[in-house]
């Protein structure tokens, strides 16, 4: 068995949680999206229990480490023309423990100026370790 499909590690090193979908996006859209990186175990778009209507997230299972760090090494992502923001997926289980928050890369800066570029965030936060990726939204 390969390394990277040791039953010692976490179902969450091969899950990805798939947010920012399209209500249109399909099963089969999303498997052919992201089967790109590698052979998925599973692949699914939530739905509301009632009007089964998709709840705008999914996520994709990949067979190996590898091909989940190919996946986000490739953002960002576009499926059924709409920019979507892959995440590793963590366990309701282990969100609960100390220290979760630790694998959370991702931060939400709020309130900064309309002429705040891309640049302006990278030198202030570079202090605080390696910056992947910059979004900068607007209304």
């Amino acid at each position: 068995m390969p390394k990277s499909e040791s039953p010692k590690e976490p179902e969450q090193l091969w899950k990805l949680f798939i947010g920012g979908l399209s209500f249109e996006t399909t099963y089969e859209s999303l498997r052919s999206h992201f089967e790109q990186w590698g052979m998925l175990l599973d692949c699914v778009v939530m739905r509301d229990p009632n009007t089964k209507r998709s709840r705008g997230f999914g996520f994709v299972r990949y067979a190996t480490v590898e091909e989940v760090d190919a996946a986000m090494n490739a953002r960002p992502h576009k499926v059924y023309g709409r920019v979507v923001q892959p995440k590793r997926a963590l366990s309701r289980e282990d969100s609960q423990r100390p220290g979760a928050h630790l694998m959370v890369k991702k931060i939400f800066v709020g309130g900064i100026k309309e002429d705040t570029e891309e640049h302006h965030l990278r030198d202030y936060f570079e202090q605080y370790g390696k910056i992947e990726v910059i979004e900068i939204m607007t209304d």
